[in-house]
């Protein structure tokens, strides 16, 4: 039997970086080789383990991901698009397959993960969890059923803390009803309302965001008829879920050909 699958986290001082590093060294299937910061960090030179409240780990917080990404395997990217970005660029040049569970990338962006896809593994998904995933089936399985009598509105809700909106997954919610319709989301999507806006125009697909206290993320997709409605939904309690989902991707990831995948491959439901 070969060695462990060895694993970098960025952003490890994030709130998704502690939960990453918690599921690998939770993991008898992987091993933690590399932890990486933004430059500046206080945490930068010091052993993760000690940093983060334990003992000595071995393991120290970097702010240059060339030497742990040459080592690993796989990397697990949960930070700011123009961080993903770059670390796309360097994980390709180490065939290490790269889970994106990073949100708010523009189009730019993710025509520059599209290029580093041609070279290595990229796992990009903006929610990791089965629960969700299942539910983007669902929706796209509505959607193809119920024509444009049902207003469809997708309305999530996320911590005070939380700097994009819609959120990604609300975003592939919505992508989904797009593709179950056979419409280009950019063109039917309406992703805000203030003051008189008129009335709602036939075929859009809505987006609602909510901020507030320590909300880790819940998803509503609501099909609205006349005399009746549909509301598919999904609740996340614990932000471990989508830790151990990318975990769960960069395993599947070893040994895939180089493209581009989401957790819907990861999971078997297309």
């Amino acid at each position: 039997m070969g060695a462990l699958p060895g694993i970098v986290v960025t952003g490890v001082a994030g709130r998704m970086g502690r939960m990453l590093v918690k599921a690998v060294l939770e993991s008898d299937r992987a091993r933690l080789v590399g932890a990486v910061e933004r430059q500046g960090h206080d945490w930068v030179g010091q052993d993760l383990g000690e940093v983060l409240g334990g003992g000595s780990m071995g393991v120290s917080v970097t702010d240059d991901p060339l030497d742990p990404f040459a080592k690993a395997q796989a990397v697990l990217d949960f930070t700011s698009p123009a961080a993903t970005v770059e670390f796309s660029r360097i994980a390709a040049q180490a065939r290490a397959v790269h889970v994106i569970g990073t949100t708010g990338l523009s189009a730019d962006d993710l025509r520059a993960i599209g290029a580093a896809a041609r070279h290595a593994v990229i796992v990009r998904a903006g929610n990791m969890s089965l629960g969700v995933n299942l539910l983007v089936r669902l929706t796209r399985m509505a959607a193809m059923v119920l024509d444009e009598d049902f207003d469809i509105e997708v309305i999530e809700a996320h911590h005070r803390a939380k700097v994009d909106a819609p959120s990604g997954t609300a975003l592939m919610l919505g992508q989904a009803a797009a593709e179950g319709r056979r419409v280009s989301m950019d063109e039917v999507a309406d992703r805000g309302r203030d003051g008189i806006t008129g009335a709602r125009k036939r075929g859009d697909i809505g987006f609602s965001a909510v901020r507030g206290g320590d909300i880790v993320g819940e998803h509503d997709v609501l099909f609205a008829g006349q005399g009746e409605r549909i509301v598919l939904r999904h609740v996340a309690s614990d932000r471990s879920l989508f830790a151990k989902g990318a975990l769960k991707a960069a395993l599947w990831g070893q040994d895939r050909k180089p493209g581009e995948y989401d957790m819907m491959d990861v999971l078997g439901l297309d």
